[in-house]
């Protein structure tokens, strides 16, 4: 997951690398029956960890990154919600790729996403954008709102299929 800065302060926050460290998921694939296919994946909140960090009027420390994870999982509602889910409702080819929609849940709130997938071997590879908002996710700001994450956050996957 890659989040982005903005605002006023923007120059001294950075671009995060968010990762899923523990999920889990499976995944139907019949190549010759998409209307077959389903994708359910999970992703334990607690287990996202910051990777790395862009820009910044300073790198990141282990610190920093400890209280970031800190204040996602706050953002996230971990206790109460402690899992992401998406479990696919459709597959539809989209010339050289693969469009999977599905429903996303997070923070108990279920919503409609498009993502657009490329399968290379035994990889699929891929990318949506989820605006936090309409989940009712507040985005993360400090500094009275003068630097604060984007609403939109890019979410990016690469797994690898096996049998």
């Amino acid at each position: 997951m890659r989040t982005f800065r903005a605002g006023v302060g923007a120059a001294v926050g950075h671009d995060l690398t968010i990762v899923a460290t523990r999920w889990r998921g499976r995944a139907e694939v019949d190549p010759s029956d998409l209307a077959a296919c389903s994708v359910r994946v999970r992703v334990d909140v607690d287990g996202l960890e910051v990777r790395s960090g862009e820009g910044g009027a300073k790198p990141l420390t282990d610190s920093d990154k400890r209280s970031i994870e800190g204040s996602i999982r706050g953002l996230l509602a971990a206790e109460r919600h402690p899992e992401i889910e998406f479990a696919s409702t459709g597959v539809a080819e989209e010339g050289d790729a693969l469009a999977v929609s599905g429903t996303l849940s997070i923070v108990g709130v279920a919503r409609p996403v498009r993502l657009v997938c490329h399968r290379d071997g035994n990889r699929v590879r891929g990318a949506a954008e989820v605006v936090q908002s309409e989940w009712g996710i507040r985005p993360y700001s400090a500094f009275f709102g003068a630097l604060r994450v984007k609403d939109e956050v890019t979410v990016e996957f690469d797994v690898a299929l096996s049998d």
